[in-house]
């Protein structure tokens, strides 16, 4: 592993990023309004399975594909943000699809939530982009561990991390939804501001440039 004076920083801004509200948090923060605890539960973990693929893309050099072919790169946001507005459209007509006879079962719910996050995070070239640019300034060249393994060996560190800063979002946003989730009214709209959320998320890598 890299010595302590790449540790240290590594963990202090990992702690830092970790505790800043971004896109991801407020996917699963849309996913946990507008589904449920469980289905909250379950695009974190999608998520945090899919940063496994950015990581070992990553310590193989197999990332740096999106950033020396630009094309790539805007096929796969692409791919990213229809798939965004997709689920968006899907909440703002959860109404429709929940009550027609192609009703899903819990347990297939909460598998189809963590489906949806993983190709979400997949999909994501932000998420690639920055595991290329933050995991490799804390490797050691001189450390006795390759660097492709340091590089995952703190990719899973970072991970844990994002992992249970998540968590404490599935919580907090189902704390603030279940004050509304009684009516039916409230229901209705937090599930249109859930697919807002996830229509501004897919617009916002979409007209990214980075």
């Amino acid at each position: 592993m890299p010595g302590g004076e790449f540790l240290l920083p590594f963990v202090v801004t990992v702690l830092l990023l970790s505790i800043t509200p971004g896109p991801g948090m407020l996917y699963i923060a849309a996913q946990t309004v507008g589904r449920g605890r469980n289905a909250g539960w379950f695009s974190a973990l999608g998520t945090h399975l899919a940063s496994y693929v950015h990581i070992i893309a990553t310590a193989f050099g197999l990332s740096f594909f999106l950033e020396a072919v630009p094309v790539a790169y805007l096929a796969l946001k692409i791919v990213g943000a229809l798939f965004l507005f997709w689920m968006g459209i899907r909440f703002l007509l959860a109404e429709e699809i929940s009550s027609g006879p192609e009703s899903h079962s819990e347990p297939a719910m909460h598998f189809k939530a963590l489906r949806e996050s993983f190709v979400v995070e997949v999909t994501n070239p932000k998420s690639a982009v920055f595991f290329i640019a933050f995991l490799p300034q804390f490797t050691d060249q001189g450390a006795a561990y390759p660097v492709w393994l340091q590089i995952i060996l703190l990719g899973v560190a970072a991970n844990l991390f994002f992992s249970f800063a998540e968590a404490g979002c599935v919580i907090f946003a189902d704390q603030i939804a279940g004050l509304f989730r009684k009516s039916r009214s409230a229901g209705r709209w937090m599930r249109r501001a859930a697919g807002s959320v996830l229509i501004a998320l897919g617009a916002n890598l979409l007209i990214s440039e980075r």
